[in-house]
């Protein structure tokens, strides 16, 4: 990414370049009108006509000098950017700062509007994850201190991935707001917290065509002469299921890539002893080329992401995968008549080879278009 110029400040702390344009043009405007008023108070007095109609005219006339000013100052208020944050102006000297990042300046201001050397502003909901899905990726580094869980969370956490997650591991929103969760046992099972149970059968047991269970995918693995499976990545993986299933059966590192979109994933995937990246899908994938021996993508990567970026985001999974290894499409859900012509067409101009590929009815979707889908286990070719 090139570096962002954000704005400048004068030597001698002055505003910046456009601030004292707008000045100057503020100035002219008012000193345009001041004459015109001054203008029709002459010819005002001047007039000895007593007729009504010439007064009112000269007053509307009047009115509409004033309302122009008022307006022009409205418009100038309205339109000077103010300057930026020093803390910014100091880290774009430092190190580039994303052109997705200076394309929503107003959150990257109060991003970065923050006391050096003192706790940071707890707004990880409220302006870093706005401004990642945005595009603003990787974030300026600040000066501050991160609020973090307590203390006594570190204590209790566990060794075993598929035990209970501790309450103590996350900083929950205050107890008084009622409409959000303040422990996991708040949270939806479907969503991937409840990891002793629900979490604790995926990857294991198969229940239709669409499943692939650890066990199958190590199997087919050394069937197709891919090699072990050590390294892989997880896209939008929530809470790290399938990197503490692969690290208890194969003793492989897995990178989970995950957001906290309305429950705390990451925080969840760290607890559990697995990796969370927290990164977005429209993103490069922050690991190193031909590193991968297998990517996968949940159910976060569906026909809701646009085709283009779906498309980049298939390259770059080829990108980071070594030769041999495993691309694993994970239920991609999609409409029927999509299936062939969009995604099959996509993945087939990779050109890796086909070790399987399931394709099921999603039902009780309650969606007007028939929807189905996707499982596919592909090789890069060596």
């Amino acid at each position: 990414m090139g570096k962002t110029v954000v704005g400048s400040v004068s030597a001698a702390g002055g505003w910046p370049c456009g601030l004292n344009l707008n000045v100057v043009f503020l100035l002219s405007m008012v000193a345009t009108n001041l004459l015109s008023l001054y203008h029709l108070s002459i010819r005002a007095s001047s007039t000895t006509s007593p007729l009504q109609s010439g007064s009112d005219f000269d007053q509307q006339q009047v009115l509409q000098q004033l309302n122009a000013i008022r307006a022009t100052v409205s418009h100038l208020r309205s339109s000077a950017t103010p300057p930026p944050p020093p803390e910014l102006v100091l880290y774009s000297r430092l190190a580039p700062v994303g052109s997705a990042c200076s394309a929503h300046p107003d959150l990257l201001h109060r991003f970065m509007s923050y006391v050096p050397f003192a706790a940071c502003p707890d707004d990880v909901h409220t302006l870093a994850e706005p401004l990642i899905l945005r595009g603003c990726h990787p974030l300026p580094r600040r000066r501050c201190f991160s609020p973090t869980p307590p203390a006594s969370g570190s204590v209790q956490l566990p060794t075993d991935p598929f035990a209970p997650l501790p309450d103590s591991a996350v900083r929950w929103p205050p107890a008084t707001d009622a409409k959000k969760c303040v422990s996991f046992s708040c949270l939806p099972a479907s969503l991937g917290f409840d990891v002793a149970r629900t979490e604790a059968g995926k990857f294991l047991r198969a229940r239709g065509p669409l499943d692939l269970t650890v066990p199958q995918l190590l199997r087919l693995a050394s069937m197709s002469r891919a090699g072990p499976i050590r390294l892989g990545l997880d896209v939008g993986g929530g809470t790290g299921t399938l990197a503490a299933r692969l690290k208890r059966e194969a003793n492989a590192t897995v990178l989970t890539t995950t957001m906290d979109l309305g429950a705390p994933y990451s925080e969840a995937a760290a607890a559990r002893g697995v990796v969370p990246l927290h990164a977005p899908l429209q993103q490069r994938f922050p690991v190193g080329d031909g590193t991968m021996d297998v990517v996968r993508t949940g159910h976060a990567v569906n026909r809701w992401i646009p085709e283009a970026a779906l498309e980049f985001l298939w390259y770059d999974a080829d990108r980071v995968l070594r030769p041999g290894g495993l691309l694993w499409v994970d239920h991609l859900w999609c409409r029927k008549g999509d299936l062939d012509g969009v995604y099959a067409a996509m993945l087939r101009r990779l050109g890796y080879k086909t070790i399987k590929w399931a394709v099921a009815d999603k039902t009780g979707s309650g969606a007007k278009d028939e929807l189905v889908y996707l499982t596919a286990l592909l090789q890069k070719p060596f």
